[in-house]
């Protein structure tokens, strides 16, 4: 039987919260426990989740929100400190202008509209991700990586976490897909979008994570040039997430 902690912390205001821990890397050593976390939003924490919270030590929260999605649900933790880092949703609003068009919509206009997202995280949100691998290196305190759901903006960060710290493939996308496991939809939250849509809307995919790879290939041409000349990565720096984040 496995003595690791739960990947997976169940709480009530929170889906989707888990530790990037525990993970092995190509040159065998471990993604340390209890540092770096992955949630959807924390504006919806009970009294019970804020101690969960103390009691892993998470002292700053990376939100990857736009404007308007913050707002609407703003992490009230006073001993957390939001770091603001906004990728301004464009999903809802291109499947609506689709609609408008006349178009019936399909689950196919769906996945490919995620996949332009993810695109975009590549062609034109690089900086939002470059800023959080600065505050990486600058802090030791544990943390954690959110947006409104958790899966898409947080997804494509700690994919890049992973791999960074030398994370196989495989099991980059095995936590990606994590989300389909652990993500509970916000019964709250109103659409106009069709039941199929909201669907793949919920969900992740293998083609959405690709997509932004794909895009890293085309605009930096490998991987490795994307975290030097994009996200600010040099040896000297990965060397010391490596140090930070990773035990034998």
């Amino acid at each position: 039987m496995s003595d690791s902690p739960a990947r997976h912390l169940n709480l009530a205001g929170a889906s989707n919260f888990r530790d990037l821990g525990g993970y092995l890397t190509r040159d065998g050593r471990t993604v340390r426990w209890r540092q770096m976390f992955r949630s959807n939003h924390l504006g919806h924490l009970t009294d019970d989740d804020a101690a969960v919270l103390r009691s892993l030590g998470v002292r700053r929260a990376f939100d990857f929100r736009g404007t308007t999605e913050r707002a609407e649900a703003v992490c009230g933790l006073a001993d957390i400190t939001v770091h603001s880092l906004p990728v301004e949703p464009t999903v809802v609003a291109a499947l609506r202008a689709i609609a408008a068009s006349g178009t019936a919509l399909s689950t196919d206009h769906a996945v490919e509209v995620m996949r332009d997202s993810y695109r975009s995280y590549v062609q034109q949100n690089t900086p939002r991700f470059r800023a959080l691998f600065a505050h990486l290196l600058e802090d030791r305190a544990p943390l954690v990586i959110h947006c409104t759901a958790g899966k898409d903006r947080t997804g494509f960060a700690c994919a890049l976490i992973l791999h960074t710290l030398g994370v196989p493939d495989e099991v980059i996308a095995e936590d990606y897909l994590l989300t389909n496991q652990f993500y509970r939809r916000d019964p709250t939250a109103s659409s106009d979008l069709p039941d199929h849509v909201k669907q793949v809307l919920g969900s992740v995919q293998p083609a959405f994570l690709s997509a932004a790879f794909e895009a890293i290939d085309a605009d930096y041409g490998s991987l490795e040039a994307y975290f030097r000349d994009g996200i600010g990565l040099g040896e000297k720096e990965r060397a010391a997430l490596a140090a930070r984040y990773l035990q034998s």
